[in-house]
């Protein structure tokens, strides 16, 4: 049986104009299966739809623009086809009762110049190379050494940032989330070890916050508060990175979030896929008390923690991620207190089917799916 402190994690919970069933979310998962051209495929929308019991389901990572690509098999949100594609994931999720937001990614400097348009340097705040790998040809490989990003390269990408927003409610999503987190290109301009600019976007810490402050902005005014979500990962190394001062650095940029009034933050406590306690010294509730929006918790919380978390008004959601892998019904199995399935790492990356929609429930709860 369930203990008490886990009831609060299957009430229903009112995030901008959408009424959840429970607290669990999805987290974005990167499964590199998008076809040619980072095209959404059938296979995706029926995975996506195995999940949707799920409060909330956050897509993958998504590329804004062709530059904004840094691994193999990732989807895009900036072709007309790619729109078409992600319109039958989004169709598949509701047609089972589900709610779903695209996560909008740019990488930055953690790509390759055979990802790149041209074959070009990839971009970044600086010319820096990161200490990280990507994954072509089916294997990991360093990164590039990335190019500055002049300052008129930077309003375009803002730009983009919008019109992306735009083909995702185009698309079917509920809403969208700001991916600043792990390391990718806003996270580039957050940190100063990545950051090494001399003009409005480098040097103090409200300059390097500029460029999240302009993109939320943009993509806001595109879709409404309701609609957007934030993703920032305070102290996680992800990626190759490091602040001298992260606590000031990120109690200033939820300051600037929480102004902005997006509907939720989503914040990687720990480092991403790691520790929670990798720096004992940051205070997570310092930050959630600053942020008077729904709080999204994630990382290593297991039903227990999740639990805890909610009753004492530590968090107002819980994002799970490895364990919606090889439990697409995760939410039944918490409620039911199922032991979880194991999934299997070398079907994570790549591939078809297997590892992917080839996992069963306890139940066959399976909806059918009409046709766009």
């Amino acid at each position: 049986m369930l203990k008490p402190s886990t009831d609060l994690l299957f009430s229903p919970y009112r995030l901008g104009e959408l009424q959840l069933p429970n607290r669990i979310v999805m987290a974005p998962l990167t499964r590199s299966r998008a076809g040619e051209s980072g095209v959404p495929t059938p296979l995706m929308a029926e995975y996506y739809a195995q999940r949707a019991s799920a409060g909330l389901i956050i897509a993958e990572a998504t590329q804004i623009c062709e530059e904004g690509r840094g691994y193999e098999g990732t989807p895009g949100i900036y072709a007309d086809d790619q729109i078409a594609g992600w319109e039958l994931v989004t169709h598949a999720v509701h047609a089972c009762g589900g709610r779903m937001f695209l996560q909008l990614w740019h990488v930055g400097r953690i790509s390759h110049v055979s990802l790149q348009p041209g074959g070009r340097p990839p971009v970044a705040p600086s010319a820096i190379p990161a200490k990280a790998q990507t994954f072509i040809d089916g294997h990991f490989v360093d990164v590039s050494k990335p190019r500055a990003l002049e300052g008129s390269e930077i309003r375009e990408i803002v730009e983009a940032y919008v019109l992306a927003t735009r083909n995702a409610l185009w698309a079917g999503f509920d809403g969208v989330e700001v991916h600043a987190a792990n390391g990718y290109l806003i996270d580039q301009f957050l940190r100063d070890e990545s950051n090494k600019r001399h003009d409005q976007y480098g040097g103090s810490i409200e300059n390097r916050a500029r460029f999240l402050s302009e993109v939320m902005e943009g993509v806001i005014g595109e879709a409404g508060e309701a609609c957007v979500g934030v993703r920032i990962s305070p102290v996680s190394s992800a990626n190759d990175m490091h602040d001298s001062h992260p606590t000031e650095l990120f109690t200033h940029v939820v300051q600037v979030l929480d102004h902005l009034k997006p509907v939720y933050l989503h914040v990687i406590e720990g480092q991403t896929n790691g520790p929670r306690d990798v720096d004992p010294s940051f205070d997570f509730q310092s930050l959630r008390s600053k942020f008077h929006g729904t709080y999204m918790a994630n990382n290593g919380y297991t039903l227990q923690l999740a639990g805890e978390s909610l009753n004492e008004g530590k968090v107002d959601l819980v994002a799970f991620g490895g364990p919606f892998i090889a439990n697409p019904d995760l939410v039944d199995r918490f409620r039911t207190n199922t032991l979880l399935a194991s999934s299997d790492p070398e079907t994570f990356y790549g591939g078809g089917a297997k590892g992917y929609t080839d996992y069963p429930a306890i139940v066959d709860a399976s909806c059918a799916v009409l046709p766009v």
